[in-house]
């Protein structure tokens, strides 16, 4: 491949993530279906990696591969005899609009990527199917990508993808915005959605880096997607606040060899200020004018850490009272895990672990590795090493990440160095 070619399938590439769930989200809007959208959406990125080289990268690159994708579209149909109905009413739609590529509205973007949302994330399709669907059609992952972030077999995710867009079609779920009175039941979970893709990116389930920073920079330009089109959400708000503050402390959650650097030992100077003061401005607003809502409160939390010089300094009795409303609001032991290792720091080790004590019943802490090693980590600090070493192994078995258990395998050696 020569320099040029290079270059211009550089910028399809870039182009097409930018755009990807506008087009898809435009051409479902019109065409009513996801398989459909892929595959012709698919074939303009083809026709582009054609046309660019010779013809160069067009003004509005976006809308040229959503004409050319609906032209695709629009030729499939009419071979196909089952799709005259749907050809008919494209007739009609494409007379009345002038055939027009839609137009951005005041600099924002078009009803359809929140349709997109609000279809991927619909109540009548079970929560693991509305998730995979958002990775997938909205952030972009392929099944692969969706499958390892899910911790399944690729022909299982790939099962479980058919099976939601079949619902769709079959049930006839509606590709639209809700209604005002239907936003509180439906925007959860379009939110928690976005949230798992960033928690995802943040955090990876598993692989051999810790981070996966394309996908944690894709939930956040969802997130400024949905904050821009919902504007007066207080809730998308806060998730977007969230995001940010997280997300500033990238660049010090590992050191040169990928290694895992826990938030008291990062270095704060290479944390991204600017992100965490407009993350701060977005906190504030989410925290006005109404009560709190889960991503707001978590949100205030996660300034709180950002605010400190250090993790000493950090206001961890305000840390756990936020803490208190967060579980009030969202009582899962996750949550409940995160407040007993802020109450150890609060009130010492001790209290801590008597509280991850108290969790040790619940189900989805049994093989969550945080909870195992936040015990190991108390444990040590009581100078119960002979314990802690027993609680350091079995998280060292849970983790899912390269660099997670390398930190594991460094705190293990400390409370239990290996018989010479």
């Amino acid at each position: 491949m020569d320099e040029r070619a290079a270059g211009t399938r550089a910028s399809v590439e870039a182009v097409f993530r930018e755009e990807r769930g506008r087009l898809l989200a435009t051409l479902v809007h019109r065409f009513g279906d996801l398989d459909l959208a892929e595959d012709v959406a698919s074939e303009a990125v083809e026709a582009a990696l054609v046309h660019w080289p010779v013809e160069g990268v067009p003004a509005r690159p976006g809308a040229w591969l959503l004409t050319t994708a609906r032209r695709k579209a629009v030729d499939r149909l009419r071979r196909d005899q089952a799709y005259a109905a749907r050809l008919a009413l494209l007739a009609a739609e494409a007379e009345r609009t002038g055939g027009a590529v839609p137009e951005e509205a005041d600099g924002g973007l078009p009803d359809e990527r929140l349709r997109l949302f609000f279809t991927c994330a619909h109540p009548a399709l079970p929560a693991a199917d509305r998730g995979a669907l958002t990775l997938r059609y909205l952030a972009g992952l392929t099944t692969q990508e969706v499958a390892r972030a899910y911790l399944v077999p690729n022909a299982t995710m790939a099962q479980r993808l058919v099976r939601a867009k079949k619902k769709i079609r079959e049930a006839r779920i509606p590709f639209r915005v809700p209604e005002p009175h239907e936003l509180p039941g439906r925007l959860p979970g379009v939110l928690q959605a976005v949230y798992s893709i960033f928690t995802e990116g943040y955090a990876a389930s598993s692989g051999p880096l810790l981070q996966r920073l394309d996908l944690a920079e894709e939930a956040v330009r969802l997130g400024r997607i949905l904050h821009r089109l919902l504007p007066a959400e207080r809730e998308v708000t806060g998730l977007l606040a969230l995001m940010l503050l997280v997300h500033a402390r990238r660049d010090a959650r590992t050191g040169p060899d990928g290694e895992l650097v826990l938030l008291d030992a990062q270095d704060r100077g290479r944390w991204d200020r600017d992100m965490i003061a407009e993350g701060e401005a977005l906190a504030v607003a989410a925290l006005t004018g109404g009560p709190p809502g889960p991503y707001g409160v978590q949100a205030a939390i996660a300034a709180l850490h950002d605010e400190a010089a250090d993790a000493a300094s950090t206001d961890w009795p305000q840390v756990v009272a936020l803490y208190d409303v967060l579980l009030a609001l969202n009582p899962s032991p996750v949550v409940a895990l995160n407040r007993a290792v802020a109450v150890a720091m609060r009130d010492g080790p001790a209290a801590g672990l008597a509280l991850l004590d108290e969790l040790a019943g619940e189900p989805r802490l049994r093989a969550y590795h945080p909870w195992v090693a936040a015990r190991a980590e108390l444990l040590h600090r009581l100078g119960r090493d002979a314990e802690a070493a027993d609680a350091y192994r079995r998280a060292l078995e849970l983790a899912g990440t390269e660099p997670e258990r390398s930190h594991l395998r460094r705190r293990l050696a400390a409370v239990a160095p290996p018989e010479r």
